[in-house]
């Protein structure tokens, strides 16, 4: 409003100006040369003027040129824009080497106010920007005044925000270890594996607020798969790689970190084995029906993984649901991957499932095994009855009879058990996974002491 009333002003006051200077003042001395022509007389002068043609030519004159008066000035109050150039830059002169500033906004509006033209220009103009002095301030908090470097006069210029508060800390630095993370591990080649990472350094320089770097849990140094450019199995260095602080919550903590990034030596291998499958039916066939035979169209498959993963795998398990089975059938199997393998060679496998007719075999005198008994115990069984037990075997009488006492194994898991007398679960397994085992004896009892 004061902006409207002080043009208001200024418009009154021009065209004050502009009438006496072009209007009142030309006119008294034209009227003075017209009468000193007329000899000093002002007989003639006054009858040219009382002449109502000569009224109405002077009338349009005057209304004309007030018209264009008012025209232009009005134009130049009315023509009044503003225009707002979203985040500008921030910066702040200090001594960075010794003090830390927060509250400092990295970028805010300015708002310009004036004529198009105006407003044309100083977009095009070259400028400093929006800046901030803080040199002489000591550490606290600081209330400041954000600055806009002006190029057109004539303009007004309003910062969101104009003025904020600052707070000063004195800069400390210490000293922290670095780890790694490596990104995007999945998107490497699933036939590739990391097997080590190596920085060029194994410490770094963090600088910041005292109370800031008690928060730093931890710095890392961020290693991305998708910096590396066609991986392939070797050494690899990788350079530029961003350190970022944490801290005990995985919050990102802005610090200064001297120093930036490092670089990384990265062993890519490819280590792979091959394991055989294992066929593994699960569920209960129709009655009176067994499994003869199970065929698979591939025997072995290649993992690929860590070394450590690879070693403790030594065949691969393949389910197959026969629950209700009574006829011949080919099932397809997708592959699972065990933990720590990341590709297999083949992904799907077809089993063949042939039905025979079940007959059903006993195997005496099979002896009891433990299993999981901390190393600090020992078992006895309480009678001969529990320590030797009947098997009763079920199968295709093909299968049935190459089946020998040595190929079926009971046992009791003896787990979470302590010094006493306990009745425990009798468990059967057998070599050939085609069969079915079952343990006459369902429970047997044993007892345990201390070595």
């Amino acid at each position: 409003m004061k902006k409207i009333i002080k043009a208001m002003k200024r418009f009154f006051h021009r065209i004050g100006l502009f009438f006496d200077k072009w209007l009142i003042t030309p006119i008294t001395k034209l009227i003075l040369i017209i009468t000193n022509f007329f000899g000093g007389s002002t007989k003639s002068f006054d009858k040219l003027l009382s002449k109502k043609s000569t009224l109405v030519v002077l009338s349009l004159v005057l209304a004309f040129v007030t018209f264009l008066i008012i025209d232009n000035e009005s134009s130049v109050m009315i023509d009044q824009y503003a225009e707002v150039l979203y985040n500008q830059e921030v910066t702040a002169t200090y001594n960075e080497e010794l003090y830390v500033v927060e509250g400092l906004p990295k970028k805010v509006d300015v708002t310009l106010v004036g004529q198009k033209r105006h407003i044309f220009l100083a977009k095009q103009s070259p400028s400093k920007g929006v800046s901030v002095d803080l040199t002489g301030l000591k550490p606290g908090n600081h209330k400041v005044t954000l600055k806009y470097s002006k190029r057109i006069k004539s303009l007004d210029y309003k910062l969101d925000p104009s003025s904020i508060t600052v707070t000063i800390y004195e800069k400390v630095s210490e000293t922290r270890s670095l780890t790694v993370d490596v990104l995007h591990k999945d998107e490497l080649d699933s036939k590739l594996y990391i097997q080590d990472v190596k920085l060029d350094r194994d410490d770094v320089i963090i600088k910041g607020a005292e109370y800031k770097l008690k928060k730093v849990a931890t710095v890392k140094a961020l290693v991305d798969v998708n910096e590396l450019n066609n991986p392939k199995a070797g050494v690899v260095t990788l350079k530029e790689v961003p350190l970022v602080a944490y801290d005990n919550d995985g919050n990102v903590l802005d610090v200064e970190i001297v120093p930036a990034t490092v670089s990384a030596k990265i062993t890519i291998t490819s280590p792979s084995k091959e394991v055989p499958l294992r066929i593994v039916p699960k569920g209960n066939l129709v009655f009176g029906k067994a499994i003869s035979s199970l065929t698979a169209s591939v025997s072995t498959v290649t993992v690929y993984g860590g070394e450590e993963a690879i070693n403790g795998i030594n065949s691969i398990d393949v389910p197959i649901d026969v629950k209700g089975l009574d006829s011949d059938k080919t099932y397809t199997i997708t592959l699972e991957k065990p933990t720590g393998i990341t590709d297999l060679s083949v992904k799907t496998v077809n089993v063949t499932v042939k039905v025979d007719n079940s007959i059903t075999k006993e195997f005496d005198c099979i002896a009891i095994t433990t299993e999981n008994l901390d190393s600090k115990y020992k078992v006895q069984a309480l009678s001969e009855a529990d320590s030797k037990i009947t098997v009763v075997v079920s199968g295709s009488e093909a299968n049935i009879n190459v089946v020998e006492s040595n190929n079926i194994k009971a046992y009791i898991d003896l787990k979470n058990y302590g010094v006493g007398q306990h009745e425990v679960e009798v468990k059967v397994r057998g070599d050939d996974l085609k069969l079915s085992y079952t343990s006459k004896t369902k429970k047997v009892k044993i007892r345990i002491t201390e070595k």
